[in-house]
């Protein structure tokens, strides 16, 4: 595994949104931003069953993710890794402390999170990355 550079770790402290690049069925790129959080090994990001992020992780598993800090637009980081897995067993708790994180809420609106039971995380597995700033 690469490890994420420690210059850099304090992207995944901060709401900072993360652009998460995924291959679809005819090899057309697909990039939508999402949540994220840093567990020393894996990257995290809550998502909802079907969507085409999620489709599109089903046949290709390989994954971009970058973020810009939001006080310097020159310092970024990019991660490249793998989906090694879907959690559907705590994806609500996570995703309440992602609300918390990203927008100072103590839960993720439910009438936006429902049906609750399509709710996953997804998990990443970093393999290379680039910085700058």
């Amino acid at each position: 595994m690469h490890s994420i550079p420690k210059s850099h770790l304090d992207l995944f402290d901060i709401p900072t949104l993360w652009h998460v690049a995924t291959i679809g069925p005819n090899g057309e790129p697909h990039v939508s931003p999402v949540w994220a959080d840093f567990d020393g090994t894996h990257i995290k990001f809550p998502h909802k069953l079907g969507r085409q992020k999620w489709k599109n992780l089903q046949s290709d598993t390989r994954v971009s993710l970058s973020a810009t800090d939001p006080e310097n637009p020159e310092r970024y980081l990019e991660i490249r890794g793998k989906l090694v897995g879907w959690e559907s067993e705590g994806a609500l708790d996570f995703l309440d402390s992602m609300a918390k994180k990203y927008r100072n809420e103590e839960q993720f609106p439910r009438e936006h999170a429902s049906p609750i039971e399509d709710r996953v995380t997804g998990i990443i597995k970093p393999d290379k990355c680039t910085s700058m700033g």
